[in-house]
């Protein structure tokens, strides 16, 4: 099975990631055009990186011509900061990094109790910033075939003036022609990469040869396995009483707060490996890896209608 999934490999034709990439640079030359203050939103992960290169691409290395914006938990994995700093350091570009720890100083996020995830206070931080810079256009890596809530947003998603997004008051988007109108306190959230598949993306990073942070790629770790995902073990996520350690070989598909963010079992080293067991995947990488969206089938778009990435 091995061996015929490599030969497949050789054979998988990636021609359709010029289509995509065409679609991406087109969008982010758009945001340019018609927006006063947009921002890409850059965490650092495989998705933002897989747009930077295409926003390379679009105006020229060292040549973005809006900033990089991330907001930060506080319990981010330190490889993927790292890898953010360096490469927008690399880049040139400037980064403006906002955290969910000033929201807390200034009383605006309030955490249920110490341990709790700040994953969904991200929200409040975001829309501070939105209001700190004024930005009318903001540049973020999801697709559709994420989740399902992921899945009903258009690419130029409206966002009224409290920052919420409704689904039924989504814009048509007919033969790529965008409707860009807002009103005084309105955004957008502008999805260029919708129309990707994670087997795109992994295609695209092997074709393009794009670095990633090294968690994207298999190392050992000491996890636990907890309702069939596999928590790392971290002084913010510890083993509970008669949990058993262990460490696997592991990977994580997407990087987000240590607290929500679980690697799946692999020996994947290279892209390449990465796209064959994608081939073989039955599960999305928010399904596989992600606790927050556990607690209901709905939790994700009642995190987007409250101002959610």
């Amino acid at each position: 099975m091995t061996a015929m999934t490599q030969t497949e490999l050789h054979t998988l034709s990636n021609a359709h990631l010029d289509a995509l990439e065409e679609e991406t640079i087109f969008i982010l030359r758009e945001v340019a055009a018609a927006f006063e203050r947009p921002t890409l939103l850059f965490s650092g992960g495989k998705d933002s990186l897989v747009m930077l290169r295409c926003a390379e691409k679009a105006f020229g290395a060292g040549r973005i011509p809006y900033p990089l914006l991330m907001i930060d938990t506080g319990h981010n994995f330190k490889e993927v900061t790292d890898f953010r700093d360096a490469r927008a350091q690399e880049l040139g570009a400037e980064l403006i990094v906002r955290s969910v720890e000033d929201s807390m100083q200034r009383g605006t996020v309030r955490l249920a109790h110490p341990g709790e995830s700040r994953n969904v206070h991200q929200s409040v931080t975001l829309l501070e910033a939105i209001e700190e810079f004024r930005f009318d256009a903001l540049i973020g890596g999801a697709r559709r075939d994420e989740e399902k809530a992921r899945a009903k947003e258009r690419i130029f998603s409206h966002r009224d003036s409290f920052g919420q997004w409704q689904p039924k008051a989504q814009r048509p988007e007919l033969w790529t022609l965008f409707n860009h109108k807002l009103q005084p306190g309105e955004h957008f959230r502008v999805f260029p990469i919708s129309n990707w598949t994670e087997l795109d993306v992994w295609q695209y990073i092997a074709r393009e040869k794009i670095a990633l942070p090294s968690i994207y790629y298999t190392h050992k770790r000491e996890v636990i396995d907890r309702r069939g995902l596999l928590v790392p073990v971290t002084e913010l996520t510890p083993p509970k009483d008669g949990e058993t350690v262990v460490v696997r070989d592991v990977r994580f598909r997407t990087v987000g707060d240590i607290t929500c963010t679980c690697p799946v079992e692999s020996t994947a080293a290279t892209p390449e490996q990465i796209v064959i067991e994608t081939l073989a995947a039955d599960v999305s990488e928010r399904g596989a890896t992600r606790m927050d969206d556990k607690t209901s089938e709905a939790s994700m778009e009642k995190r987007k209608k409250d101002g959610y990435f």
